[in-house]
């Protein structure tokens, strides 16, 4: 299905054996693992369901411009998975690519987490 934002997808996922294995605990983490793959990757959870032993998630995922992403945009999207010292880490490293005019390090180090 195709949208003005991009497609909508519906998935489901089943545990193996359809074994009862996620408790309220595990749910919770599920639906904060979640949250943060939305944040990172700019996709939207539209409506989801978490249940013992499956799941349903309606996603929107949005187009990508030909350009890709840009570096803000990238840093600011590693924030939502990884510590702050390594963003740091690779937002220096794209200041130093940028700054020598290294556009070759700068689509390597974007094709690393995109």
């Amino acid at each position: 299905m195709s949208s003005i934002h991009g497609y909508t997808f519906s998935c489901v996922s089943r545990m193996v054996d359809r074994r009862f294995v996620l408790g309220d605990e595990g749910r919770e983490h599920f639906r904060m693992f979640m949250r943060m793959r939305e944040n990172f990757t700019g996709c939207r959870v539209v409506t989801y369901c978490v249940m013992s032993n499956h799941f349903h998630v309606l996603l929107e995922v949005p187009p990508v411009s030909e350009d890709g992403i840009s570096g803000g945009l990238l840093v600011k999207r590693l924030a939502a998975l990884y510590p702050e010292r390594f963003v740091a880490g690779v937002e220096a490293e794209l200041a130093g690519a940028r700054k020598d005019g290294n556009e070759v390090l700068v689509a390597e180090i974007h094709a690393r987490f995109t």
